[in-house]
């Protein structure tokens, strides 16, 4: 029986949400997925077909969320589908919802300086989302996050203190897992735009994140 995905996408146009959505929809789809991609955040009361999923993907930068879709979203996760995503896409939506930030791990704060160049380290090379991978460069936002202790971090990234010269030598989680409830989460800061994840490596990490999240 194949696996079924939600995306829902929306939010501030800036990350792009309407061409990663479809990137990655058609990257499950490859992978035998049946994706549903939905514009607004209504399906997330309609807690039947919620249970249906067995990986959803948030793709909605900034916005708010109702305490019902909220409740439909991690419902759905705490009974153990997976959550996963991208970004400000995941990891900042919805920031005045704090039990939804729980259960990413993480919440974005800032990014100094911009589009830069920085590198990100793979510093776990025995999990299956970072096997054979080595480290790589990106040209985009290197994300500053508020971050769960608890997770487990895959990649990181050192900020060089350039533009931000108190943050100097800080060490930010990149990419990481983690549970809520019953679901696994994965959550990845690249992807700021559709164009970044024609570096291998940063779709590659997210590709292998969301099959990892599945139920």
């Amino acid at each position: 029986m194949a696996k079924k995905a939600l995306i829902f996408y929306g939010g501030w146009e800036g990350h792009e949400p309407e061409l990663t959505s479809k990137r990655f929809a058609r990257i499950l789809e490859g992978h035998g997925y049946e994706v549903d991609r939905e514009p607004t955040l209504d399906c997330l009361t309609d807690a039947d077909r919620m249970a249906t999923y067995d990986l959803i993907v948030p793709v909605y930068t900034q916005s708010e969320i109702t305490k019902e879709q909220e409740t439909g979203l991690l419902n759905a996760v705490k009974a153990g589908a997976g959550l996963a995503g991208w970004h400000g896409g995941m990891g900042d939506a919805f920031r005045k919802s704090t039990e939804y930030q729980f259960a990413c791990g993480g919440q974005w704060v800032a990014h100094p300086g911009n589009i830069i160049d920085y590198t990100v380290n793979i510093t776990r090379h025995d999990d299956p989302i970072t096997a054979g991978l080595s480290d790589f460069q990106m040209h985009s936002e290197q994300y500053f996050m508020h971050v769960d202790p608890s997770n487990e971090v895959l990649a990181t990234t050192t900020f060089s203190g350039e533009h931000a010269p108190w943050i100097e030598g800080t060490v930010m989680p990149v990419a990481w897992k983690r549970k809520y409830g019953e679901g696994k989460v994965f959550y990845c800061s690249l992807g700021h735009v559709d164009a970044d994840f024609e570096v291998p490596e940063a779709q590659t990490i997210t590709e292998r994140g969301l099959l990892w999240a599945t139920r």
